[in-house]
């Protein structure tokens, strides 16, 4: 099996970025969510994103945002590509790939098969599928360490994907064996506290993904 895609997802500082493009992560995700312990805001976002230049592809994250909150990320953070977390439909996917020209990722939260079904409303609308774990209810709707039950995606044929929820270097492998899934997302398993990356972790991470 190839090598799937890393992404590091809620960097908030310059040290968990330079350890996520030492790791060679393929992308870091910034998280444009005021509810996160994550969260940026959009000058802190623009000194990451000039401090990553073209060295590692960069990640929005929004929740239900709006254009102008979405615009001045994508500007300020140099986004290379949009990931919405919360009740977008498929029409509000399209309809922002086509405003910001930028691809759409858009996170299906699974608690069963129905769930990941679900995902295929977004085809032609999000170029990539991200399957994360359904949180519970009035909780952020990710980066809480939850996993799902990874078999529900056994036979799942859809366009592009990738797997998050309780991903982190001590079962990434195993998640991949049983998914092979072509990209894998990984926030608080890299964190030693809630919006603190730990660089030793994100080193743990990339290097068990690609074992």
């Amino acid at each position: 099996m190839p090598s799937p895609e890393i992404k590091i997802c809620g960097i908030c500082e310059a040290t968990a970025l330079e350890a996520a493009i030492g790791a060679r992560a393929d992308f870091v995700g910034f998280v444009f969510h005021a509810a996160s312990p994550r969260h940026l805001l959009p000058g802190a976002a623009a000194a990451l994103a000039a401090r990553a230049g073209q060295r590692i592809a960069r990640v929005g994250l929004f929740v239900d945002a709006g254009d102008a909150a979405i615009a001045e990320a994508v500007t300020a953070a140099q986004l290379d590509i949009l990931q919405l977390h919360g009740q977008e439909t498929p029409a509000r996917a399209a309809e922002l790939a086509a405003r910001f020209g930028l691809p759409v990722w858009k996170a299906i939260a699974v608690a069963s098969r129905d769930d990941v079904t679900r995902a295929n409303a977004y085809a032609g609308a999000a170029a990539r599928i991200l399957f994360d774990a359904k949180t519970p209810g009035g909780a952020l709707p990710g980066g809480m360490g939850l996993a799902f039950d990874w078999s529900l995606l056994a036979g799942w044929t859809g366009r592009a994907w990738g797997l998050a929820g309780g991903l982190s270097p001590a079962n990434v492998g195993e998640a991949l064996r049983l998914t092979g899934a072509p990209l894998v997302d990984c926030s608080s398993g890299v964190e030693s506290a809630p919006g603190v990356k730990d660089a030793a972790l994100i080193a743990g991470f990339c290097a068990a993904a690609r074992g």
